[in-house]
């Protein structure tokens, strides 16, 4: 298994525990993201890696993107962070080994996304928000994110909530379906472990396959434009409403 800056990959007993490594608050850059695009090739070819947990620090499973470096990305950059991310959303969405997100704190817009295409997602109690709210930001939500999204919470609270930028609370998260357990950061791992090991009893074909065909309208769905959809985001990234609320957001991150 490559070593990372930003990861850490602990090989248990038939499963790798994927560890978000990068600053207190897990912000996603490029690198980042590249090395999550190796990690996941590598454990998927990997006979000997079953399945995978992925977590974060304390209080923060990632506060998502860092809109402070990737707002200075020039043009061709900021074109690969953004294809990047969606991309990662996909191949986490096609995984076909038991995939655990044991979430460890905040979850918002990069984090959740991370966060939400698998199987079953653990988050610990307490004063954390999950949720995609880019538009009140001016970043277009791109489609497969939508349909990711009303996966589990249904199409007309997806719909909603990403007009919205709503946030979550655990409880709120809870409720709807996004999130399927809540727990004490002290019992995180533990019964994330347990999950998986459920999965991991049984017969692998059979559970690979049956997963793979319960998500594939969503799979199909998630085959979008690439083109168009990159394009068209990248247009309002670069506009001056939207370069406008980022750098007030970064203002604010920086006055904190």
């Amino acid at each position: 298994m490559t070593e990372f800056k930003y990861l850490r990959i602990e090989l248990k007993h038939h499963y790798a525990l994927v560890t978000l490594d990068r600053g207190r608050a897990n912000p996603i850059n490029l690198d980042m993201l590249d090395e999550l695009h190796i990690c996941f090739n590598e454990i998927t070819d990997d006979p000997e890696v079953k399945g995978v947990i992925l977590t974060g620090k304390e209080d923060y499973f990632s506060v998502g993107v860092d809109v402070m470096e990737v707002f200075d990305y020039d043009h061709d950059m900021t074109e690969k962070f953004w294809s990047s991310l969606i991309q990662i959303m996909v191949k986490l969405a096609k995984f076909p080994k038991p995939l655990i997100a044991a979430i460890s704190g905040h979850a918002p817009a990069g984090g959740c996304v991370l966060a939400i295409p698998a199987d079953y997602r653990l988050m610990v109690a307490g004063d954390y928000t999950i949720g995609l709210n880019e538009i009140p930001l001016g970043i277009i939500v791109p489609e497969n994110f939508f349909h990711m999204y009303a996966f589990w919470i249904g199409k007309h609270k997806a719909y909603q909530y990403l007009l919205e930028g709503k946030l979550l609370s655990v409880d709120e998260a809870l409720k709807c379906g996004l999130v399927d357990q809540k727990c004490s950061s002290d019992e995180l791992l533990f019964l994330a472990e347990q999950k998986l090991a459920h999965y991991l009893a049984l017969i692998p074909e059979v559970f690979q396959t049956s997963k793979l065909n319960f998500r594939r309208e969503l799979i199909r769905s998630m085959q979008i434009d690439w083109d168009r959809t990159l394009a068209t985001f990248m247009d309002q990234w670069w506009s001056q409403p939207t370069r406008t609320t980022i750098s007030k957001l970064i203002q604010s991150i920086k006055n904190k």
